[in-house]
């Protein structure tokens, strides 16, 4: 299975029969041609609701609960979109993915630190997709404690200053200081199996895909 990094929050996870994409952005970002069995969208904002760019005839999801395409399990976890209890922007789904044996969770634009009982629904963890740059969802702080109580394995952060794009949020750096990480070279993919994952948190800094 690999991750493509898409900018933003948008990734493709490929498995040998299924393709993912996570909160699409618009072509306008520079990602070219998006294809995919399935699109998650975690909540209604423009820079992650953009199912309608993604050829394929996906399977759309962008609701709570428990789905199956192409062998590929996935659970929606509704969350909010601030620290009110959604008061203020709403819900945020979280999705939890399952392929190749694998557990991916996209925590999406969520605003909060995930509670015990959200913890307990997502369960074990592999893969951690992120968001670090505040603005719409948590800081780098939160981020570091949504880490420590989720324990995953690999850290996708997202959501974050980057380049040329979204200039109003805090850039990865203060996450990877926060985090203890010394030096992180950024990769153009993840190439991931169960085999290869580490036995320790790693954070994994992915390059962003241009067209």
């Amino acid at each position: 299975m690999d991750i493509t990094w898409l900018g933003h929050s948008c990734f493709r996870v490929r498995s040998r029969d299924a393709s993912v994409i996570t909160d699409p952005v618009h072509k306008g970002w520079g990602t070219g041609k998006l294809e995919a069995n399935i699109v998650t969208v975690s909540h209604g904002h423009g820079g992650h609701n953009n199912p309608g760019d993604v050829e394929g005839s996906p399977l759309v999801l962008t609701g709570p609960g428990e789905y199956e395409c192409k062998d590929v399990l996935i659970q929606g976890i509704a969350t909010s979109h601030d620290g009110e209890r959604g008061e203020g922007r709403g819900r945020n789904i979280v999705f939890l993915l399952e392929v190749e044996g694998l557990f991916i969770c996209h925590l999406g634009d969520i605003g909060h630190v995930p509670t015990s009982e959200q913890v307990a629904a997502l369960g074990n963890v592999d893969i951690l997709m992120v968001p670090v740059g505040g603005g719409s969802t948590i800081d780098s702080g939160k981020a570091v404690e949504t880490v420590r109580l989720l324990e995953p394995k690999l850290v996708l952060p997202m959501h974050f200053h980057d380049a040329d794009q979204r200039p109003d949020l805090e850039p990865v750096d203060r996450f990877l200081r926060e985090s203890g990480v010394k030096e992180v070279l950024p990769q153009s993919r993840l190439t991931v199996t169960r085999s290869s994952l580490p036995q320790d948190t790693q954070v994994v800094l992915l390059e962003r895909r241009r067209s």
